[in-house]
């Protein structure tokens, strides 16, 4: 990597930060904090997604290592917080979301690694592993939703005032968890169900039993179970909250999870 790339990425981290603080309580409460943040996200996911597409996509196929696999997802997971208009509503989301995401952007810079991924020109399996890491970027943002919106029950619950000043309402930010929920789920489902039946078709190999299948079909089975329990028994609070998380973990394992086990820990013991 070269030295204009790494200092971009250190911008780009430099900008998640920044905007990070900025949704801090104390700077959140200023009303010109909000609006910087507005316009500095989009700027650091736009100039995150250039240098992450120019690093993954090469002349060889698509690299997807560890460090440009976690770096990716971590941007989506960005851009679906401030899109969704999750981080205006509730600063606390960027607190929790941007820190990860800045420290995910560099990386690529502190942990140099190649994993090319020969099927990256046929655009059926590209779409396939696009359209999982927008599943996993969907589902962390619901995980950060789930735990903020449980402290604020708390401390409602305590009496407190939120941190955040006057949050929507509960039952607001649960109709929108519990969408971002549905949305990853249907994406999740897609993803699982290409991968089980059309292995063959999409990476040129039958269907194997492996730690990533196992776990993708385990968070499926609980992300759907959640909505199912949501629908049937009105599933709230600490409850969804370990069952989001739970499902959440299951699929940080079945990808990131296995890239980290393959191409760090499995290179270190060598």
């Amino acid at each position: 990597m070269h030295a204009l790339p790494i200092l971009l990425q250190a911008v780009v981290a430099a900008l998640y930060a920044y905007a990070a603080w900025l949704c801090w309580p104390r700077a959140a409460r200023d009303p010109r904090a909000a609006q910087t943040v507005q316009w500095l996200v989009p700027v650091a996911v736009a100039l995150h997604a250039v240098l992450t597409l120019q690093a993954v996509v090469t002349p060889a196929g698509l690299d997807l290592s560890f460090s440009h696999a976690l770096s990716l997802v971590a941007g989506l997971a960005a851009l679906v917080a401030w899109s969704a208009g999750l981080i205006r509503a509730l600063p606390a989301i960027g607190a929790a979301v941007l820190p990860v995401t800045a420290v995910a952007a560099l990386m690529p810079v502190v942990m140099r690694s190649s994993h090319l991924f020969p099927y990256g020109e046929a655009p059926w399996a590209t779409a396939h592993i696009a359209i999982a890491l927008a599943a996993y970027a969907i589902f962390i943002v619901a995980a950060a939703l789930t735990l903020v919106l449980t402290q604020i029950e708390r401390r409602l619950h305590s009496g407190l005032a939120a941190a955040d000043g006057a949050p929507p309402p509960l039952l607001t930010l649960e109709r929108w968890l519990f969408r971002l929920v549905g949305a990853g789920f249907v994406l999740l489902t897609l993803t699982v169900a290409s991968g089980l039946f059309f292995s063959e078709q999409l990476f040129g190999q039958p269907l194997q039993l492996n730690q990533k299948n196992v776990f993708s079909v385990a968070a499926w089975l609980v992300f759907g179970a959640l909505l199912v329990g949501r629908w049937r028994g009105g599933w709230r609070g600490r409850r969804a909250l370990k069952w989001i998380v739970a499902g959440t973990v299951l699929l940080l394992c079945a990808y990131i999870g296995n890239k980290f086990i393959a191409e760090v820990l499995a290179t270190g013991v060598r």
